[in-house]
């Protein structure tokens, strides 16, 4: 029952985000935003600090690779075990602006991994703190407005990137 009620405001916020008469537009921004949450900028972040930070850059590149060796496989379990089918699926009159890389939608994958990058950044990059976690956020949002996730699926990133980083914070750190 609470479940249904979660998903019933998921379902109404969504639509309310996403049903607008400029929806076009903003999904252009949208686009490009998402893509920076691809993953080719995470390789190229990781081997600039490797190579011109000599005293974070190894740490940096290790902890990252550990959260995502924690965040990586529990994404592809949760998304298997719950099934949840992408906004496009349910909400027929709201198509998806890009094609979703995969069948479902809980977790967001580009979510969790910006947040993963964003807080492992901001535990080595303390002074790029607020600017990760705008882009992290960024990179959520514009996956609602692409129409391939609902909001809980991105709270949901959020929370499955930070616990990822977190845990590999607390063997590198």
């Amino acid at each position: 029952m609470l479940l249904n009620t979660i998903q019933r405001a998921d379902h109404a916020l969504y639509a309310s985000i996403t049903d607008r008469k400029n929806a076009r537009h903003i999904a252009a921004v949208a686009r490009w935003v998402s893509k920076t949450g691809d993953g080719h900028l995470y390789v190229a972040l990781g081997v600039i600090a490797l190579i011109f930070d000599s005293s974070h850059g190894a740490n940096f590149f290790t902890a990252v690779l550990t959260a995502f060796a924690f965040e990586l496989p529990l994404y592809f379990l949760i998304k298997n075990v719950f099934k949840r089918n992408r906004p496009c699926e349910v909400m027929r009159s709201l198509p998806a602006f890009v094609k979703p890389s995969d069948k479902f939608s809980l977790p967001s994958g580009h979510t969790a991994a910006a947040f993963v990058m964003a807080a492992i950044g901001s535990h080595y990059y303390p002074d790029f703190t607020v600017w990760m976690f705008a882009w992290a956020g960024l990179v959520g949002a514009s996956r609602v407005l692409l129409r391939v996730h609902f909001p809980t699926d991105i709270i949901c990133g959020l929370a499955l990137g930070a616990c990822a980083a977190s845990c590999s914070l607390v063997i590198w750190a």
